[in-house]
């Protein structure tokens, strides 16, 4: 029989999944609010509506050059300076994973509020970082705490923490299966049924409160109707070439990423990175931001050859830089805008070989591919395509394939490093 204390701690079990879907939920809802209150504020746009028709691309090409290279100087200002002090005078920062990893260490409070409003704070102003890190880390905290105080067990903490951080994905996102996902195939790395329960019921009602104060929106409108049989052989075929780039992405920023030291280096090389990704959105308002324009662009195919080209080169050096400077933020975005230029640019040269096929769909695989094998998530790189973009149930099976060989890819090239 189930002792009256078990079901005492059940109780507090559901309470605690309960507040951590709701706490990331509204974490991720007033972060989202946040960061557009401020790209409206810094680049004078939709300033008398919070939750705007007019993306942040659009405020970007509507700026002045002027304005482009002054916003993107005092973002780096605030980057560098910022994570300076933060390494100086606040306590050591705790990640997601090690606080999954281990209850008896939880995420510093104040430390991480901090870090989290810096990685809002320079999003919006044009860092080419995603910002999907600080809700996760947000909605991490809020659980832990919660659970903390509910004198849940070391290992329901954990579960609770990881819970929280994919809630606060699939808040921000409006992903409730992705931020699932990502709680038991990154966070966890394990599958049972009750973690898959918590997951669900953590991620779905975060992605619901959130919608309550951001609209029922998916991030990317995918034009292609359905997918050419043609594109089951072209998503075997590219998924290793986008697996190989991948590799060489994770490299580059992981490099960039060990160079980083807490001194008078970081608000140097962040100021002079910034600087230089001001200097270049001058000519190229596509640059700033986490990449979303960009990734728009190429999944609605508009656009060329050579712009494609560029924003690609200059996507990638520029995220190397400002992680060289210090500047934290997520790459989800990022490698979704990367995988898709890419995608477009490999249409633009072998397209005609495929019939039916469309520059849409393959800039789908190619930030499918791209971000499943750079990221280590292959399942919730599935996901998370078929939530953000709604895409035609057709585009599941080329989308799978591509997904399989890039991140098998990956997996082999690092492996022999």
């Amino acid at each position: 029989m189930i002792s009256f204390q078990g079901v005492i701690y059940g109780l507090q079990r559901w309470a605690a999944l309960l507040l951590t879907g709701i706490l990331a939920g509204l974490g991720g809802m007033l972060l989202a609010m946040l960061l557009h209150e401020i790209q409206h504020l810094t680049w004078g746009y939709s300033q008398n509506l919070l939750i705007s028709p007019q993306t942040f691309l659009q405020g970007v090409t509507d700026a002045s050059a002027q304005r482009r290279f002054l916003v993107l100087v005092a973002a780096g200002m605030v980057a560098g300076c910022g994570w300076w002090l933060l390494a100086r005078y606040g306590k050591k920062r705790v990640s997601i994973s090690a606080a999954v990893n281990d209850a008896s260490k939880p995420m510093p409070a104040l430390t991480t509020l901090v870090h989290i409003l810096l990685q809002i704070v320079t999003v919006a102003m044009g860092s080419p970082l995603g910002r999907e890190v600080a809700p996760r880390e947000a909605g991490a905290l809020f659980a832990g705490g919660v659970a903390r105080r509910l004198h849940l067990t070391s290992a329901d903490i954990q579960l609770m923490t990881a819970c929280g951080a994919g809630a606060g994905l699939a808040a921000v996102y409006n992903v409730p299966l992705a931020g699932a996902i990502f709680t038991l195939e990154v966070l966890l790395v394990s599958f049972s049924r009750d973690a898959a329960l918590a997951a669900l019921v953590t991620s779905a009602l975060a992605a619901w409160v959130a919608s309550l104060g951001l609209g029922d929106e998916h991030q990317y409108h995918f034009t292609a109707e359905f997918a050419a049989t043609s594109l089951i052989f072209w998503g075997i075929l590219c998924g290793p070439l986008l697996g190989a780039m991948a590799c060489l992405f994770r490299r580059l920023t992981q490099y960039a990423s060990s160079k980083v030291q807490d001194n008078w280096q970081m608000p140097v090389i962040s100021l002079a990175a910034f600087t230089l990704l001001g200097i270049c959105a001058i000519w190229f308002p596509q640059l700033p931001g986490n990449g979303k324009g960009a990734a728009q662009l190429a999944l609605s195919g508009e656009i060329s050859a050579t712009l494609a080209a560029m924003l690609l080169v200059l996507k990638v050096f520029l995220i190397c830089a400002v992680i060289r400077g210090g500047a934290a933020g997520g790459l989800l975005t990022p490698g979704l805008a990367v995988g898709g230029l890419l995608g477009s640019l490999l249409f633009l040269i072998v397209g005609p070989l495929f019939p039916g096929s469309d520059m849409e769909s393959f800039a789908l695989l190619g930030a499918a591919g791209f971000l499943a094998a750079s990221a280590h998530m292959p399942v919730t790189t599935l996901a998370l395509v078929m939530e953000s973009t709604r895409m035609d149930h057709s585009f599941l099976v080329p989308v799978a394939l591509c997904i399989t060989g890039a991140w098998a890819t990956c997996r082999v090239l690092e492996r022999r490093r």
